[in-house]
């Protein structure tokens, strides 16, 4: 069984003051047996800063082949084609598979002008995006990202934290009414996850972990469910390898 934490970052955050090192992503593979970790920026908001680690997060894949994999995060706030831009590099010349909307980090409507072009960017590269969801409201409530996924059938929307407990009813519904949402839900409790697992289906879950120390949590929430081993290699692994076009081979 494979296994694939969708949520992981390298860098500093300048939002939350936390440092996310090379050495806790290696630990938190190698101390719970995960094999790919989908890495992305922390909060960073000037352009340079966050190309810096874009690039970062290539070498780390370049070292580690088919181990880590890039999700971009620039600031949809840059001005002119800037975001656009730097969203293309990632992805076609670094090799990135998606791109991260932070409404919290960078302060931004997802329904607004700035956001908006985030999930048109997605759409035109034909890549998943992930969105925060959970602190930071309002523009971090699961239901702003009704109109989009109806907006964009055809793009893989990946519900960062799933809404936390506090917004976790938000996104349940949000993913039951809109096929193409997809829930990762790091924080969230066993309960609320396992029943998303029996009603929405194993397809549309997937384990994060969002910081290395807490990966072992989450993982070990996901095996206390009583869950068939397909589902159980689904959340773990098959989900995101599926929506982020990941190769378990």
């Amino acid at each position: 069984m494979k296994i694939i934490d969708a949520h992981a970052h390298l860098g500093y955050d300048s939002v939350f003051d936390v440092d996310f090192t090379e050495s806790s992503l290696l630990e938190a593979q190698e101390s719970n047996g995960i094999d790919v970790t989908l890495v992305q920026p922390p909060t960073v908001h000037d352009p340079e800063g966050v190309k810096l680690c874009h690039d970062a997060i290539a070498e780390l894949a370049r070292r580690f082949p088919n181990r880590f994999f890039g999700i971009c995060c620039p600031n949809p706030h840059l001005p002119g084609t800037q975001f656009q831009d730097e969203v293309r590099r990632c992805i076609e010349e670094l090799g990135f598979v998606a791109v991260k909307l932070h409404p919290f980090g960078h302060a931004v409507n997802p329904l607004g002008t700035d956001g908006r072009k985030v999930f048109e960017t997605a759409n035109r590269l034909a890549i998943p995006v992930m969105v925060h969801t959970g602190p930071g409201v309002p523009w971090t409530l699961p239901s702003l990202l009704r109109p989009i996924a109806e907006n964009y059938p055809s793009l893989k929307i990946v519900v960062a934290h799933a809404g936390h407990n506090m917004l976790s009813v938000e996104a349940g519904l949000l993913a039951e009414s809109c096929p193409n949402v997809y829930l990762e839900p790091s924080w969230v409790s066993v309960l609320t996850v396992e029943s998303w697992i029996r009603s929405l289906g194993a397809h549309r879950i997937m384990f994060g972990s969002d910081h290395g120390e807490n990966a072992a949590v989450e993982l070990a929430k996901y095996r206390s469910m009583k869950l068939t081993e397909d589902q159980l290699a689904m959340v773990l692994g098959g989900t995101a390898a599926s929506v982020f076009g990941i190769n378990l081979q």
